[in-house]
């Protein structure tokens, strides 16, 4: 499709904003501006004639509650287990969403995907045509998209794709207060035709279908201009189930502009989710085409973040490309200069002083972006004793903290028991809400001090969603080592995932003994089952892959507080803490280790007792510093 988001950014106003919100006051004047680069003219706002909103709704124009649409029809495209990209910069192409698929990997949406155009003037040329029809409803979707008795016409889009639209007020009005005060309110106008240029014509159409036929019919590359116009005219549900369509699309490649999306929408549980991947998977959210796209504060926004798990360098490089187009937009040359200029103050929300200084010296101080003055102050920060004071920020960002999903209650060795032999250990798990698999825990040698070439792999479907290869070194103790994936890997709920490993080494090894099928970590469930992959004997009670390294929502469930009464216990519940602290430079320890503690500390490299930033190949060493659970 075409860029969606420089079309609503760019929407025309019919009416003065004052004129509008004077009458409508509740609604909120960001609704109608979509936050387009700082550049542009900020007054382009984009309510058009038949914008205007009721009063009445105290609880703003989504209302009611996050609960699903119910006795409607909801027909969403078809997806494939393949992670959905975007194909030009701030465009939603129709593969940038997909649907989760269950665990038996059946879709879950329902019929294909549809565009409406097409007028319903055929059901009714028979003069007796109210016979065939039994239900109000069907009788109402004849009505759809019809002439026929049409007391309203809606002209829609703009010169380049404009569309008359037939409609009936009554069906209008009883489905929108908007529409309500348009036809029947204190200023209602009495006009045959109404233009409605900010407003696509799919998405209009998908809004009256909603309105005559309780169907909805999203798309890829209409949702958003769908849930505008749902905004526009307060049919919260409509909008919910826009906003549910894009919870479950969402990755990497999409969550910045849907983040600044969701802003504007004043959608706070899609920002939440937005802010959930953009935290795990910074390095490649930032370098996603649609980033360049967003507006100016969610920029800020961004690179102000705290928890972000990225390198700095990369948050540079990502600033200095979205200056780029910045300056495109404005057709400025982007030199140094210019970019320094629209990024303003933004600039100094990157951490330029906590990158290296091969970084510094071998990038950010050859580009011109910074003065002379500042590039002198941030060398002299890196090597002179007494250090000069600077603007940028000094302070490393906190990152993510890891969470760790024991699923054994021990584990033990015994002679003979347990052997690597290149074979595969695997385990399938699904969870209950979205987290990031950043890497798995494995056992070691038994049989002392010993190395081990090691392949980690992810699947869902057969289909390898990660995989790694590395080396590691074990103490002959019955600490766990950890291998992380190169970047953390997106877990959809209720779906299963198969882990799969393969060792090679000194063949006798711990294992773990007394396995759960069902974990408690936080506020995450998981559920594990034996996997057909696993070749060397792995299963849910005993074997390989002790842990699953990840993160995700933070704080303690409510359910299953206490620890299990007995090994024949059916869960783990990971959040109560050990009563003794384990140390040591890896995994836990001790023989018969329990390992019901959730929060792993790790050094980042930086002498403070900070989170490990699992960015790069992620395969640095890491060290236990801590293992008892917040």
């Amino acid at each position: 499709m075409s860029n969606l988001y420089a079309k609503i950014s760019q929407r025309p106003m019919k009416r003065n904003e004052e004129q509008i919100f004077s009458v409508f006051p509740y609604h909120n004047i960001e609704m109608f501006n979509v936050l387009a680069p700082f550049h542009q003219n900020s007054g382009a706002a984009a309510a058009g004639t038949g914008g205007a909103t009721a009063p009445g709704n105290q609880n703003g124009p989504t209302g009611g509650g996050r609960g699903g649409v119910e006795n409607m029809q909801v027909t969403q495209p078809c997806s494939a287990p393949s992670s959905p990209t975007i194909t030009s910069p701030g465009a939603l192409s129709a593969t940038s969403f997909c649907l989760p698929t269950g665990a038996n990997g059946s879709n879950t949406s329902s019929g294909g995907s549809s565009v409406i155009t097409s007028t319903t003037a055929t059901d009714t040329a028979d003069p007796n045509w109210q016979a065939t029809k039994s239900t109000v409803r069907e009788r109402n979707a004849a009505m759809f998209n019809n002439d026929l008795m049409a007391d309203i016409r809606f002209i829609v889009g703009t010169d380049e794709q404009v569309q008359t639209i037939p409609a009936h007020k009554y069906v209008l009005a009883t489905g929108s207060s908007v529409f309500y005060a348009m036809f029947y309110g204190g200023l209602a106008e009495n006009k045959q035709e109404i233009k409605v240029p900010d407003v696509e014509p799919n998405a209009f159409l998908t809004l009256l279908k909603y309105l005559y036929c309780d169907e909805i019919h999203l798309e890829a590359d209409n949702v958003l201009a769908t849930l505008y116009v749902a905004k526009k005219y307060i049919v919260p549900h409509l909008a919910r189930a826009c906003v549910n369509y894009l919870e479950t699309s969402l990755t990497a490649k999409n969550a910045c502009l849907l983040l600044s999306q969701s802003r504007l929408f004043e959608e706070p549980e899609l920002m939440q989710r937005c802010w959930e991947v953009i935290d795990a998977q910074a390095e490649m959210a930032i370098k996603s085409e649609g980033f360049v796209d967003i507006d100016l504060k969610t920029f800020e926004t961004i690179l102000a973040r705290e928890t972000l798990n990225c390198k700095e360098i990369h948050l540079f490089e990502a600033a200095l490309s979205w200056a780029h187009a910045a300056c495109t937009k404005i057709d400025i040359e982007p030199t140094s200069n210019n970019k320094r200029q629209v990024l303003g103050q933004a600039l100094y929300l990157v951490r330029i002083p906590t990158m290296s200084l091969e970084e510094f010296a071998n990038r950010v101080a050859q580009l011109g972006i910074l003065t002379n003055q500042e590039t002198i102050d941030i060398f002299l920060n890196f090597t002179a004793k007494n250090k000069p004071k600077l603007t940028f920020p000094i302070k490393s960002r906190a990152g993510l903290k890891t969470q760790v999903c024991h699923r054994f209650a021990s584990c033990a060795y015994r002679s003979n028991q347990w052997r690597y032999r290149g074979r595969c250990d695997s385990i399938q798990f699904s969870v209950d809400k979205r987290i990031f698999i950043v890497g798995f825990g494995l056992y070691g040698s038994s049989t002392g001090a010993a190395d081990y070439d090691v392949k980690i792999e992810l699947k869902r479907l057969g289909r390898v969603l990660a995989e790694n290869s590395t080396k590691f070194f074990s103490d002959g103790s019955s600490n766990t080592f950890h291998v992380f994936f190169e970047t953390p890997i997106q877990i959809e709920p209720e779906c299963f995932y198969t882990a799969s490993v393969v060792l090679d080494g000194t063949e006798l090894s711990f294992f773990g003994q007394e396995g759960m099928s069902e974990v408690c970590v936080g506020t995450v469930t998981f559920q594990f089952q034996c996997s057909s992959e696993s070749t060397n004997g792995t299963g849910v009670q005993g074997g390989q892959i002790p842990e699953l390294i990840f993160y995700g929502p933070m704080g303690v469930s409510n359910q299953n507080a206490g620890l299990p009464g007995s090994s024949s216990s059916n869960t783990i519940n990971n959040n109560k803490p050990n009563a003794s602290s384990n140390s040591g430079t890896t995994g836990s320890s001790s023989n018969s280790c329990s390992t019901l503690n959730n929060i792993s500390v790790y050094s980042n490299g930086n002498g403070d007792n900070g989170p490990n930033v699992l960015s790069g190949n992620g395969l640095g060493t890491v060290a236990l510093l801590n293992n008892e659970s917040d």
